[in-house]
């Protein structure tokens, strides 16, 4: 007991100095005035106990966010892992598709099926301002077989089509015009089949695609994807729209009207892709 009432009053003690020290050095702060040989001492072994009670404060904090930081890098180890496993399965199932697309070919003696295309890729060198939704410009054209019609494209999905070509340069017409020329065929893939309607404009109130001409039996699921059939266009079939975001009923409830979320940033393109589709 006497051991541990030493250490307690060891303790305080201490403190008491430390809190002196420190209240001293504050004052001779704020008076600003010129210190004596004692009040130096005193000021300076202030200063060097602070500096050796905070080591171990400095060093257990930096202990903590360094086990922090190597937890977040083991989790985000383990994401990118999983997603490396799942990419190398995408790449299996591909490749067995392509196989499997190949030999129908062979035996049905087509020459392509509707999902097959080459890329050309593309810059964009002028975009207005005033037609910022309406379209765009690249710096691709004839002379590397670009063409009205082909479907222009990003990663995250489709972005419109080429409607004018000149030698070195093409216009595009994006989804997000103010009014789609000609409607586009698209589905819907549900589960357990595919609902098929037309991209009939998009709607810049909700920032969303309207797919109409869908039965009003249809039962469309919120988050459903929404891709291209490669029906009665240009377009190859399966590139993405969006997702569904909200279904409603057309003003004569008579037929749905699936909302489709864009998975384009259209504020964010700078590099796009045509899609060259192979001939038939």
């Amino acid at each position: 007991m006497k051991k541990k009432n030493n250490k307690k009053y060891i303790v305080l003690i201490i403190v008491i100095i430390i809190a002196i020290m420190l209240g001293i050095t504050v004052k001779d702060v704020k008076e600003d005035k010129k210190l004596n040989f004692f009040e130096k001492a005193i000021k300076d072994s202030g200063t060097l106990v602070v500096r050796i009670t905070s080591i171990p404060f400095k060093f257990t904090k930096e202990k903590i966010i360094d086990h922090k930081e190597k937890n977040k890098m083991y989790k985000e180890y383990k994401k990118l892992k999983n997603k490396a496993a799942k990419s190398d399965s995408y790449l299996a199932e591909i490749r067995e598709l392509q196989s499997e697309i190949t030999n129908l070919k062979k035996q049905l003696e087509l020459d392509s099926v509707n999902s097959e295309y080459t890329y050309i890729h593309a810059s964009i060198t002028n975009r207005n301002v005033n037609s910022w939704y309406n379209t765009l410009t690249i710096d691709k054209g004839s002379k590397k077989g670009v063409k009205a019609g082909m479907a222009v494209v990003v990663n995250e999905g489709l972005v419109g089509k080429v409607i004018k070509v000149s030698n070195f340069t093409s216009t595009v017409k994006l989804l997000t015009t103010d009014e789609l020329s000609n409607k586009i065929s698209v589905k819907v893939n549900l589960s357990d089949k595919s609902v098929y309607g037309l991209l009939a404009n998009y709607d810049k109130k909700c920032g969303c695609y309207l797919i109409e001409g869908i039965s009003e039996s249809d039962e469309i699921v919120e988050g459903s994807q929404v891709v291209t059939t490669g029906l009665s266009d240009s377009f190859p079939s399966g590139i993405l729209l969006g997702n569904v975001s909200k279904v409603v009923m057309d003003k004569y409830d008579l037929t749905k009207v699936v909302q489709v979320k864009p998975s384009v940033d259209f504020n964010n393109i700078t590099l796009v892709s045509v899609l060259k589709r192979e001939a038939k």
